[in-house]
């Protein structure tokens, strides 16, 4: 009985036990089992926005967008706006104790396990495949 009280005390000044407290760091919040997609600090800082990131944005609507807080805003405003565009919820989360290596996190509130979240490099779309594909096409044109 004594536990009970010490742990009901206990929680009370420290607020509820986490699951995985250094995941939950790590990933803005949430747990890695639960992530569609992730994007490490220096992609969001580059030019544009990922499209595998609008794609999974506009395919799970019913995710939670997690933005490190400790990035500057005009890196993550872009990625704001592509959830609004799709209605999907967002977060910019803050940790003074812990900057996260991870800049945007896409995920659900339950288990989806999903293998490989982390997306290696920036797909170009295939309108701008086909215009770069037609100006080397007439550059290096092979004579008859």
């Amino acid at each position: 009985m004594a536990e009970n009280i010490d742990d009901y005390l206990q929680q009370g000044i420290h607020g509820q036990k986490q699951v995985k407290p250094d995941e939950r760091r790590k990933f803005l919040g949430t747990l890695r089992e639960r992530v569609v997609i992730a994007l490490k600090q220096p992609q969001l800082r580059e030019d544009g926005i990922y499209p595998q990131v609008e794609e999974e944005l506009k395919a799970n609507r019913q995710a939670h967008l997690y933005l490190n807080g400790n990035m500057s805003y005009s890196y993550l405003s872009k990625y704001i706006k592509v959830a609004s565009k799709y209605k999907v919820e967002y977060t910019i989360v803050t940790n003074k104790e812990h900057n996260s290596e991870i800049g945007l996190v896409l995920a659900h509130d339950y288990a989806i396990d999903k293998p490989e979240i982390f997306v290696g490099r920036k797909t170009v779309k295939a309108e701008a495949k086909k215009a770069t594909g037609g100006i080397f096409a007439k550059l290096f044109k092979r004579g008859k």
